[in-house]
């Protein structure tokens, strides 16, 4: 894996929050000034919420970065500690914010792991495990999510958004069940595939980073085998807990605007978010921005009428702007802690 320092750390650019906030911003702007009914109101109208399911929404996000954070520190044996757990948490999710969810962070994950202290062979183990257990989560609960909504009360799950679903859902199913075979069944016989398929003359350009791969998956799968039951119920429950946490922010929030939903509402709403999220990780723009909005408003405009504008703003403005906003203020400290304070305990105890 290249891990590359300044180009991880250009990724890990605070400048870099700029362009998402602009295009998140700037597409509800864009229907602000295209729609002629508009008035300031509308936007204002966000004011008006019941105040409890606004706070339960910050609850809920507390528990889903409490729950990652649990994850991390439980997936490493603990190895890391409390604090340094928090740090990979919100630099990974600040990561993910600024770069497209087409294009991955595992690079920049491991990066963060190892300067944590991790070693390297630990940290590609634990990041793919990672990305298996969040993939694994969408490929088990998507088809549930479809069988719980009724066709007639989603009738925008049509033409090119399910066209869009249904490359997402194989692109993460196929990944995730290849990785989990590598992983946990054949990484020689995995390391072997890959190789002869990049000896096609025109895949050989790729034939190293194919060897390279190979050896990072047999390497991962040597250090998670083995481990208990207890490990295995620990970090999968986690993951549960955190993206179930994670959608069940959008449901305090509209519930805040349309007080009389049933159970059978708040499942719908389930339903569509897993749906808009998985759509949202073949986006090409950072954090899914622009994409996420137009399809916020196509899916949930039924349930909030006039407050739609509004909300879809404080929505991002919740789940995810803070990312951007904590990962650019705690990122200068962070490089201060792995780079510097860590090289002078080193001259210290070699001296």
């Amino acid at each position: 894996m290249n891990l590359d320092t300044q180009k991880i750390l250009k990724t890990l650019n605070p400048n870099k929050i700029w362009l998402p906030v602009a295009i998140s911003v700037g597409f509800v702007a864009f229907l602000v000034i295209s729609d002629d009914s508009f008035t300031p109101q509308k936007i204002n109208l966000v004011f008006q919420a019941d105040l409890f399911p606004i706070v339960l929404a910050f609850v809920v996000l507390a528990i889903k970065e409490l729950a990652y954070i649990y994850r991390i520190r439980t997936l490493t044996n603990e190895d890391l500690s409390w604090s340094s757990s928090v740090y990979v948490i919100l630099l990974w999710e600040f990561a993910s914010a600024v770069t497209p969810s087409v294009v991955g962070g595992t690079a920049v994950a491991v990066f963060i792991l190892l300067k944590e202290g991790i070693n390297l062979g630990k940290s590609i183990a634990y990041t793919m495990l990672t990305a298996i257990l969040d993939n694994l989560f969408f490929v088990v609960f998507a088809p549930i999510a479809l069988l719980l909504i009724d066709p007639n009360h989603f009738p925008d799950f049509e033409g090119t958004l399910k066209g869009l679903f249904i490359s997402s859902y194989s692109l993460i199913a196929i990944y995730t069940f290849v990785m989990i075979f590598a992983l946990f069944f054949r990484p020689r016989l995995f390391k072997w595939v890959l190789i002869k398929i990049t000896s096609i003359k025109f895949l050989r350009k790729w034939r190293y980073a194919a060897y390279q791969h190979g050896n990072e998956v047999m390497w991962a799968s040597s250090l998670i085998k083995d481990k208990k039951k207890r490990y295995w119920g620990k970090i999968i429950l986690a993951t549960i807990a955190a993206w179930v946490a994670r959608y069940t922010i959008l449901n305090c929030l509209i519930a805040a605007y349309a007080n009389d939903l049933v159970l059978t509402d708040h499942l719908l709403l389930l339903g569509k978010h897993l749906i808009l999220w998985v759509v949202m990780l073949i986006s090409p723009t950072p954090g899914g921005s622009g994409l996420a909005e137009n399809f916020f408003i196509e899916f949930f405009t039924v349930y909030l009428n006039e407050f739609t504008l509004g909300v879809t703003l404080f929505w991002r403005l919740v789940t995810y702007y803070p990312y951007l906003i904590i990962g650019a203020l705690i990122l200068p400290r962070w490089i201060k802690k792995v780079f510097f304070i860590a090289k002078k305990k080193d001259a210290y105890v070699k001296s």
